[in-house]
């Protein structure tokens, strides 16, 4: 006589689910943007009911801040990581510059464009905008301050430094939109690379010089592009 197992639903703990629910709507700001993040459309994504998304966000608002600082933050990771360890200064910062040019990044870069107009209206999004402004900021002064106290690097003041290098950085980002950008002279396009061996004290054609032997390809879809301002 054969048996039967009954088909159990696996039950997700709460926080799997708010990750999940996270995730869905951060790649639904990378691709639509933070405006179309409602409680329907992540339920959609999800395949769930939108009472599921309110349960864990009541406010949508809320919502499309974690998404933003989930994608942010992945991307400032990836770019830039914490751990160090096993490369030079100069490398690291020549593989983060060749890492934010191309189009491997460019939906990371309208979500920043996007993420600092609505911030203007949004006070969640504002602030979670002004925390990742400022991780950028502190993670590109240490790479720099490194530098200096390796001897790579030479300039008297690293904060400085690390907010002209973000702000060109920026700058370039903020092209992502414009139909015109491919027929840009190269020298603008390599403005963050001259600029970063002009104020630490480099050679020119350093920074381009070394290999970028780890960086992810095109289709990798990691989350990582040209950080947001001038942080």
């Amino acid at each position: 006589m054969p048996s039967s197992v009954p088909n159990k639903r696996i039950r997700k703990s709460p926080a799997a689910r708010r990750a999940e629910i996270v995730a869905a709507a951060a790649s639904v700001a990378l691709t639509e943007g933070l405006e179309c993040i409602t409680l329907r459309r992540v339920a959609e994504e999800l395949d769930v009911r939108p009472g599921l998304i309110s349960h864990y966000f009541p406010v949508a608002d809320d919502l499309v801040a974690e998404a933003y600082g989930t994608a942010a933050a992945s991307e400032l990771e990836e770019l830039l990581p914490a751990d160090r360890s096993g490369a030079t200064p100069t490398r690291h910062l020549a593989r983060l510059l060749a890492r934010t040019t191309g189009e491997a990044y460019d939906d990371i870069s309208r979500l920043w464009l996007n993420a600092r107009h609505l911030s203007r209206y949004r006070p969640a999004l504002r602030a979670r905008v002004g925390v990742q402004e400022a991780a950028w900021r502190d993670r590109m002064e240490a790479l720099i301050r490194d530098g200096v106290e390796q001897g790579e690097f030479r300039t008297s003041d690293p904060l400085v430094t690390a907010i002209q290098i973000l702000v060109v950085l920026d700058g370039l980002g903020m092209l992502v939109n414009s139909a015109a950008t491919s027929e840009d002279p190269p020298a603008v396009r390599r403005l963050p690379v001259t600029t970063a061996e002009r104020e630490l004290g480099l050679a020119p054609g350093t920074l381009g010089a070394v290999p970028d032997d780890s960086a992810p390809a095109a289709d990798s879809g990691g989350v990582g592009g040209p950080r947001g301002a001038a942080r």
